[in-house]
């Protein structure tokens, strides 16, 4: 078991500046290790501006290898302030394969390894199968120096699947780099059910698994993009888009809400986290020993035939 740390979210709003938004990032990273953060977490493909919310071929020349530039950067960075960092890049496998993809960055510099996103979303304004491979590492638990860390990314939070099987990995921490958001003409009808879903589904995720669960969104309004060569200029159309909610939050193994962040500005949350609390929670709601392994097949099947 880890001893206690402190743990960092990166709430930010992003442009259309991957320099920008990597000097962004590394800024408020630097001073969540001034606050004596250990493990860090950035949001779902902080680099630039969520690209998904068309499908154009253009924006495959975004991606970029993990370990990569990026993956580079950031483990510099934890070397530099003793910080594990979790990052999410547009992944560049091959030509024609590309995922969303989240990385460990260790307290020592050290690349841990990457975690492919499991489950690719295909809605309104998250168009993301045209884009994304689904992942195919499996899940992932990552033995940091300060934690043991679990990633998963956006889409993966609804699925109860996901989390408990990388809980059952050993994650003392849950942690879902994310990009969601209101389309505007909604929000005042769905906008507050919508939030206290997403929250929702993660709450269950910490009772039901026994650990933390920490999601971090990026905030601000983003149109669609309009044709540009890259991330660094141009301005989309103010038609449409998607307002990201941030609303980043901590629950504590027990469903306890730790933090809730702004809808509508960057912070840099810090909560500190125990990881003896998981292992009391576990001994007195003895969920994972009271599992009945041997009546799950079903879970594998698409569903019955027959609704029966």
């Amino acid at each position: 078991m880890s001893k206690p740390f402190r743990l960092g979210l990166i709430q930010m709003s992003c442009n259309r500046s991957a320099a920008e938004n990597l000097a962004r990032a590394t800024e408020m990273l630097r001073d969540a290790a001034r606050q004596g953060v250990q493990v860090a977490v950035l949001p779902e493909l902080f680099l630039g501006p969520y690209f998904c919310q068309t499908e154009e071929h253009r924006f495959y020349e975004w991606a970029e290898a993990v370990p990569g530039p990026t993956s580079e950067s950031l483990c510099q960075l934890a070397k530099e302030t003793k910080m594990v960092i979790v990052g999410s890049v547009f992944e560049r496998r091959m030509a024609g394969i590309y995922h969303n993809t989240a990385f460990v960055a260790d307290a020592d510099g050290q690349y841990l390894g990457k975690y492919r996103k499991m489950h690719i979303p295909d809605d309104p304004l998250y168009l993301e199968k045209f884009y994304f491979t689904p992942g195919d590492l499996g899940f992932k638990s990552f033995a940091t120096k300060h934690a043991k860390v679990g990633t998963l990314v956006c889409w993966d939070q609804w699925y109860p699947e996901a989390a408990r099987l990388t809980a059952l990995k050993g994650a003392e921490i849950l942690v879902y780099p994310t990009a969601i958001g209101w389309h505007p003409a909604e929000k005042a009808e769905y906008g507050e059910a919508q939030q206290g879903a997403w929250e929702g589904i993660q709450r269950g995720h910490a009772i039901a698994n026994g650990c933390y669960v920490a999601g971090v969104n990026r905030v601000g309004y983003e149109s669609p993009l309009t044709p540009n060569p890259s991330p660094s200029g141009g301005e989309g159309s103010k038609s449409g888009g998607i307002e990201f909610w941030g609303g980043s939050f901590v629950y504590d193994p027990f469903g306890r809400l730790l933090y809730r962040a702004s809808n509508d500005r960057e912070e840099v949350i810090v909560v500190d986290c125990d990881p003896a609390k998981g292992e009391m929670t576990r001994q007195h709601w003895p969920f994972l020993r009271d599992r009945r392994i041997d009546a799950y097949s079903g879970i594998t099947e698409r569903a019955s035939e027959g609704g029966q």
